[in-house]
C-alpha cells in the first residue's frame, strides 16, 4: 500500500479530522483541527470529505517521503515554507508525490499550522468514531500521540494528482489574525459595563504559552464584578474564560469539557481558525456581533467551499546551477552594430 513515510517532525504535529462530536458529556474532548476551514479548504483540493483525516503541522515543521506509490497531496499554509526535493513551492500548493519524493515545511513568516490531505485515504483506525488526535488523553490519530520521526502512514486507494506543481488560489484563507469578532456572555453579567468595555477595547496581546488547548492573552487585566467562580458548565472552542487573575484565556481544539470561570465571550467559529494562525506577540482587537451576524458568517464561509478550489501551474524561477550551465544562454548576442 502507498504511504507516507515521516522522515522528520516537530513537536505538534498529529493526524486531525473534523474532531469527536457527541462525547463532551463524558468528558471527552472533540479535538480536530485549529483551522477548521485551512483543514477543509485542503481537503477540498484533493476531492475530499470536507472532514477527512489530514496532517496538522506546526511550526515545528515536518518532512515525509512517498513509498511504495504515487499520490497527489494538497499542503496548504500561510507562508510556511514548502519544498519538494528540495525545491520550493507556494505555501499552498497540490502535487504528486512519486515514490521516493520528499516534501520539506518549515515555519514562514506568519501563520501557526498548515495541512497535508492526500488523495485517498490516511488509513488510521477511528476511536468513537474519529481519528482525530487529542494527545492528553492518548485518544485517536497514531496510537494518540504526535508524529515522530519513522512512523509510516498507509494511504489507502492513493491516486495521483497534479504532474507538476499548482498553485491553490484560496482567497478565503487571507485573513487578518488581528480583528476577532465576538458574542458576548453567557456570564458576561459577572462584569461592569466599564470593564466589557475595556474588554472590547484591549489592546491584547497573544501569549507565546498558547497551545491546541488554548490561547492567552496578555494586557490590562480585568476586574470581576461578581466574583471569579461559577458553577462548572460545558465550554464551547472558542469560549473566553476570565480567571482570578483578569487575563482572558480563549479554549481552543484541546479544550476541556467543562469550566468553572466566567466565560465574558465566545469567538465566532469564522473567526477561530484566524485566531489559531496567531503567532505570539500579535495583537488583537476584539468586536462585538449578534448572533445573526455570527451565523451569517458562518454560511458565508461555507459557500466558499462549494466549487472547487482555484489553481494555476507554478512557474519555476529557481534552477540548479548545473542545469543553467548545460545551456547556451549567450547564443546570438552581438556587440549592437550588427
Amino acid at each position: 500500500m502507498t504511504a507516507l513515510v515521516v522522515e522528520a517532525a516537530g513537536p505538534g504535529i498529529t493526524l486531525q479530522d473534523g474532531g469527536r462530536h457527541g462525547y463532551l458529556r463524558y468528558g471527552i474532548t472533540a479535538a480536530g483541527p485549529m483551522d477548521p476551514l485551512m483543514h477543509a479548504t485542503a481537503n477540498r483540493a484533493v476531492g475530499n470529505p470536507l472532514d477527512a483525516t489530514a496532517i496538522e503541522v506546526s511550526t515545528g515543521g515536518l518532512t515525509v517521503t512517498a513509498e511504495r506509490g504515487a499520490v497527489g497531496i494538497a499542503m496548504v499554509s500561510r507562508s510556511f515554507r514548502i519544498a519538494l526535493d528540495g525545491a520550493a513551492l507556494p505555501d499552498a500548493v497540490a502535487v504528486t508525490l512519486e515514490p521516493g519524493q520528499t516534501l520539506t515545511v518549515r515555519a514562514g513568516a506568519s501563520g501557526a499550522w498548515g495541512y497535508l490531505a492526500v488523495r485517498g485515504r490516511i488509513d488510521v483506525a477511528p476511536v468513537l468514531g474519529s481519528t482525530a488526535t487529542h494527545t492528553r488523553s492518548g485518544l485517536g490519530g497514531l496510537n494518540g500521540r504526535g508524529l515522530a520521526a519513522g512512523d509510516r502512514l498507509p494511504v489507502a486507494e492513493a491516486r495521483p494528482g497534479e504532474v507538476s506543481p499548482h498553485r491553490l488560489i484560496a482567497l478565503w484563507l487571507d485573513r487578518d489574525p488581528r480583528e476577532i469578532r465576538v458574542v458576548l456572555g453567557p456570564q458576561d453579567d459577572y462584569f461592569a459595563p466599564d470593564q466589557i468595555a475595556a474588554f472590547l477595547a484591549g489592546p491584547w496581546t497573544v501569549s507565546p504559552r498558547g497551545d491546541r488547548m488554548a490561547c492567552f492573552l496578555d494586557g490590562t487585566p480585568l476586574k470581576h464584578a461578581k466574583g471569579h467562580d461559577i458553577v462548572s458548565d460545558g465550554v464551547a472552542m472558542g469560549a473566553i474564560q476570565v480567571p482570578g487573575n483578569g487575563l482572558p484565556i480563549i479554549l481552543m481544539a484541546d479544550r476541556q469539557s467543562t469550566g468553572g470561570y466566567p466565560k465574558i465571550a465566545t469567538v465566532i467559529g469564522p473567526d477561530l481558525g484566524r485566531l489559531a494562525q496567531a503567532q505570539g506577540g500579535t495583537l488583537l482587537s476584539l468586536r462585538s456581533v449578534t448572533v445573526a451576524e455570527a451565523v451569517a458568517a458562518r454560511r458565508a464561509e461555507r459557500d466558499t467551499l462549494r466549487e472547487p478550489v482555484p489553481r494555476e501551474p507554478v512557474v519555476r524561477t529557481d534552477f540548479a546551477s548545473d542545469f543553467l550551465l548545460g545551456l547556451n544562454l549567450v547564443d546570438g548576442v552581438t556587440d549592437g552594430r550588427a
